[in-house]
């Protein structure tokens, strides 16, 4: 058996090793300690464990890799809020009851842990540190934003709240990290029933038939009814659908919405 200190490129381990980069993600992702229940991805060798632990009543911490959880298990033995569960995090079923996620996780599945995340119907909120590109990407950062950002929009406040140099990590890896916080919001912007008819525009827009946005969108409204859209969200009719801001697309649902 391979020693627990090696790393798994199968598993796209990458351990964050910088301690004060650590500390400000258990920061941000327990703003308020005592946090009921949290669910760590990928605990790896304890390092950011530790730091969470102090700050929850519950945490479970999901360790994919065998030869590192019964090196966790010992580390945390003496830690009775900390249970160390084996196994992938994303075959766990969400708890029923609030809870939040938080985790350095490995950057070639970070799509999936998201996606699980946005699904669970108890989460509150998600405390990861991704690719900054997939951060920036995720959060506007870069002027623009993508399709999965905006159908959530309604229901989740997507944020870029910082960002972690590569040589943080060993090994290092080639890009730097960005911390994605991910809340579900108080009060939804849009009630349930609503949400149909924003996912139907959202991916609308997105489907690029037609050329444009605008010319998407009219397959489904009168042109007269996309114009009068158009003009409440100011949107010039040549823009690109990636450059409309969520804000925008609200706008846009509340003159196409039946």
């Amino acid at each position: 058996m391979a020693r627990p200190s090696r790393v798994s490129r199968a598993l796209s381990q990458n351990f964050l090793t910088d301690r004060a980069a650590a500390a400000r993600l258990a920061r941000l992702a327990v703003p308020r300690p005592k946090n009921p229940l949290l669910l760590e991805v990928g605990a790896g060798k304890g390092a950011l464990t530790e730091l969470l632990a102090p700050r929850c009543r519950t945490l479970l911490a999901y360790e994919i890799d065998e030869r590192l959880v019964p090196v966790l298990a010992a580390r945390f033995s003496g830690t009775p809020q900390v249970r160390v569960i084996g196994g992938d995090f994303l075959a766990a079923r969400p708890p029923r009851t609030a809870f939040s996620v938080a985790g350095n996780v490995p950057f070639s599945r970070t799509a999936a842990i998201v996606d699980w995340c946005l699904r669970a119907p108890a989460l509150t909120d998600a405390t990861l540190l991704t690719q900054v590109e997939y951060a920036r990407k995720r959060t506007g950062d870069y002027g623009s934003w993508t399709l999965l950002t905006v159908l959530n929009w309604p229901r989740y406040e997507w944020r870029l709240a910082g960002l972690v140099g590569r040589r943080s990590f060993r090994p290092v890896p080639r890009v730097d990290a960005g911390i994605l916080r991910i809340e579900r919001r108080g009060v939804p912007l849009l009630p349930p029933g609503a949400l149909p008819g924003w996912r139907h525009l959202v991916e609308l827009g997105f489907s690029g038939v037609g050329g444009s946005l605008h010319a998407s969108l009219c397959r489904a409204h009168p042109r007269r009814r996309v114009d009068a859209g158009f003009r409440a969200a100011r949107l010039d009719r040549d823009v690109l659908v990636g450059e409309v801001a969520p804000e925008r697309w609200l706008r846009l649902h509340e003159v196409l919405a039946p």
